[in-house]
């Protein structure tokens, strides 16, 4: 999801000065959104048994003057898949720039509705319900929304952007799914990525609904070209990079 992940309002932003409008790629909710990169032709620029690194350029865009250069490597190790993503602004002129990804965590056969789940999040981004968009915010405590300590998912349907993320001694925030066998997939994200949206796919076509969980790590927050909360103003020449991966692990 790049240059920016989730929602951006009307498909508007300013940036120095200048106002851009980016193609509405959720019509319904005058929304563009999760960028251009999904539709793009990416490239396999190393291979080896345990990890490719795949590589697109974005070049200037209705809307998006700007150009950069993407590396997404995944390797996978003995602790699972680790995904870093960089990129690099290759034109002659700053850009606002934003990334997320958009991976499910499963819990094999069944819905997710009997799975427990921890999430390190401590404050819900409030967002209305006719457009997803940022309307405030507010701590997680006492709340449904509170899975900082694991329980049980249920029926509770999320589309929901969270933040204040705890972290371990590396910097790494951690969730985790876990199915009623104990079988268990934990999801982690770096420091750069300060945001996480949880999606259980409640408006999915019917085979698919709430088979997994999407817990989406994004650098900034939805609206961002907007709001400019956890937007990166990248310099001609500048890189960025951040790290998520997934693991399995079994807790029976």
């Amino acid at each position: 999801m790049i240059p920016w992940p989730n929602r951006l309002k009307d498909g508007r932003y300013s940036f120095d000065g200048d106002d851009y409008r980016v193609a509405l790629t959720e019509p319904a909710k005058q929304n563009a959104i999760h960028g251009f990169l999904r539709w793009w032709p990416w490239r396999a620029l190393e291979r080896e048994p345990d990890r490719v690194v795949m590589g697109v350029s974005l070049y200037p865009h209705p809307g998006y003057p700007f150009t950069l250069e993407i590396r997404v490597q995944y390797a996978l190790g003995d602790d699972g898949l680790e995904v870093t993503t960089t990129a690099r602004n290759i034109g002659d002129r700053a850009c606002p720039y934003g990334m997320g990804q958009h991976p499910y965590l499963s819990p094999g056969g069944g819905s997710i509705d009997a799975c427990t789940l921890q999430l390190p999040a401590s404050t819900r981004i409030l967002v209305d319900q006719d457009r997803s968009l940022p309307v405030g915010s507010e701590p997680v405590d006492g709340s449904p929304y509170d899975f900082r300590d694991p329980r049980p998912l249920g029926a509770l349907s999320l589309d929901t952007p969270f933040t204040d993320l705890q972290r371990d001694s590396r910097g790494l925030a951690s969730s985790r799914l876990t199915a009623p066998d104990g079988t268990c997939v934990e999801l982690w994200a770096d420091a750069r990525y300060a945001f996480l949206e949880v999606f259980t796919g409640d408006g999915l076509a019917p085979s698919r609904r709430r088979r997994g969980l999407a817990v989406e790590p994004m650098t900034c927050a939805p609206n961002a070209f907007q709001s400019g909360e956890g937007l990166v103003r990248l310099d001609p020449g500048e890189s960025l990079s951040a790290r998520w991966g997934v693991r399995l692990l079994d807790g029976r």
